[in-house]
């Protein structure tokens, strides 16, 4: 059996991996910690919950423990995961270890971080938004930084960060170590390496896009107006924790609330809380305290709880690759877990899309059809405005084609004769007296401006009013009717 002392690693590393019981690493830490001890850039892909988190921090470590220059950073789409990365960081370092580390995310104390960088911490774990918050504050310096990680990279690209981490390798120097990880890999993120990595090693265990084989996945096919019963339902007849998803804040915060009115013990996690509170709301959920989380995608990525047994999906995700991290905050570390998905007539193009990410060698026939729901995935990029137009729709030309064998469909010939034309005989009849005298005697009789006589023309091509103001000698045009002839009686003229 593979374990870490075949790493060459310091004493002090080796004691804090005793003690965080990590006895033999896994698959994806033997292929990525002896490259990244080397210096060389890596992507790497694994299952969630395979230690990718360690993965990388066991070689940080090590390599800043070799050096009294140089700093790292990692960075992560989220608040929970960069507390995670933190934490796990702060036992691989030990007591009395000279090298520092701070945490820098959005949601906290600004003062209290200014606090942690007054004591020059070698590693910086934060989120994009909050790192550039203190670069362009000038409290932080990453001039000397040599180790860089971008952690959950496809998520942080999802969330519209590449514009962020784009400012911040602009304060890194050139020369530097790049490790990019992932729980999934698609082709965008692979172009989107050769701009962070040169010449990275590739590690990949397994299929991305693959689910553990310890998870049982459950659907049922429900009305909307039924779900919250069915919840009711399945929530008294499973044990242990249970992580709920919902699509919004609003949801989920609703969601919480009634079930605690079924007498359940449950809470909420979304993006509208606190920082402190969200950290509250894990550490109770961690210890126990209450057995059921209702909360949004904020919680699938980099959510480390093992005793997580369920994961329900109360609403599908917007996007298919959330579907697998959802699912992979259960059966973690090897554990056994089950999922259960309620799908409604809404839901069916996005589970097949989901379907689709799972099995890629199904027959798109093969899946439900439905003529609901917005689905995801759709391909808008050779669309334009207007570009739906039937361009056999409407207009002179198309109505004389219509039915001809020289035009787009049809085989009776039209004759198409100033006579014989139908276009024109339905102009003809319009512009003759007799429609035009029927027609006028539909119109309101009003009086004219120069006479008795009645006027039938339309109001809006009858002739305005003209009249001079007396600070303007300007000629100017206005409406003229009944209700507003008070306002210019006072005027010098009417023409």
């Amino acid at each position: 059996m593979i374990n870490f002392e075949g790493f060459s690693l310091s004493q002090n590393l080796k004691n804090s991996l005793v003690r965080m019981n990590f006895i033999a690493p896994t698959p994806i830490q033997i292929s990525s910690i002896p490259i990244a001890l080397e210096g060389k850039d890596i992507l790497g892909s694994a299952q969630t919950g395979t230690g990718k988190t360690a993965a990388f921090s066991i070689p940080l470590v090590e390599l800043l423990s070799r050096s009294k220059h140089g700093s790292a950073l990692v960075l992560t789409p989220t608040r929970e995961l960069a507390n995670q990365v933190i934490a796990v960081i702060i036992q691989l370092l030990g007591k009395n270890n000279p090298i520092k580390a701070a945490c820098l995310i959005g949601g906290e104390s600004m003062h209290k971080q200014l606090g942690q960088l007054k004591s020059r911490p070698r590693i910086i774990v934060g989120t994009p938004g909050r790192i550039n918050d203190h670069l362009d504050r000038k409290s932080l310096k990453l001039s000397d930084t040599g180790f860089l990680v971008l952690d959950e990279t496809d998520r942080m690209l999802d969330m519209g960060f590449g514009v962020q981490i784009d400012r911040i390798l602009k304060h890194l120097p050139l020369k530097k170590q790049t490790l990019m990880f992932s729980a999934t890999l698609p082709d965008e993120i692979v172009r989107m390496s050769s701009k962070y990595l040169k010449n990275p090693e590739r590690v990949s265990m397994g299929a991305t896009n693959v689910l553990s084989i310890k998870i049982k996945q459950e659907v049922v096919h429900i009305q909307q107006e039924q779900k919250y019963n069915e919840l009711i339902k399945q929530l008294q007849q499973r044990t242990g924790s249970v992580l709920v998803f919902v699509k919004t804040k609003h949801n989920s915060k609703n969601l919480a609330a009634k079930l605690c009115k079924e007498k359940f013990k449950a809470d909420a996690l979304h993006g509208n809380l606190r920082q402190s509170k969200r950290t509250t709301v894990m550490s109770a959920f961690r210890n126990k305290k209450f057995t059921i989380l209702v909360a949004t995608d904020i919680a699938a990525r980099g959510l480390d709880v093992p005793h997580i047994e369920h994961v329900i999906n109360y609403d599908l995700p917007q996007v298919a690759e959330d579907y697998i991290h959802r699912m992979g905050r259960t059966a973690r570390a090897g554990a056994e877990g089950s999922s259960l998905s309620f799908i409604t007539s809404n839901d069916r193009e996005k589970w097949n899309a989901i379907e689709r990410l799972l099995d890629p060698t199904k027959k798109k026939e093969n899946f439900s059809k439905s003529r609901s729901g917005g689905g995801f995935q759709r391909d808008y990029k050779n669309k334009r405005r207007g570009g739906g137009r039937d361009r056999n729709r409407g207009g002179r030309s198309n109505f004389e084609n219509s039915r001809s064998s020289e035009g787009f469909r049809g085989n009776k010939p039209v004759d198409k004769s100033r006579e014989n034309n139908p276009f024109n005989r339905f102009k003809s009849n319009i512009n003759s007296e007799g429609y035009k005298a029927q027609k006028n005697e539909g119109f309101k009789e009003n009086k004219s401006r120069e006479g008795n006589e009645k006027d039938y023309r339309r109001k809006s091509d009858r002739e305005k009013p003209k009249f001079f103001t007396k600070k303007s000698k300007d000629f100017k045009v206005r409406n003229f009717n009944a209700g507003n002839k008070k306002k210019y009686k006072n005027r010098e003229s009417f023409n």
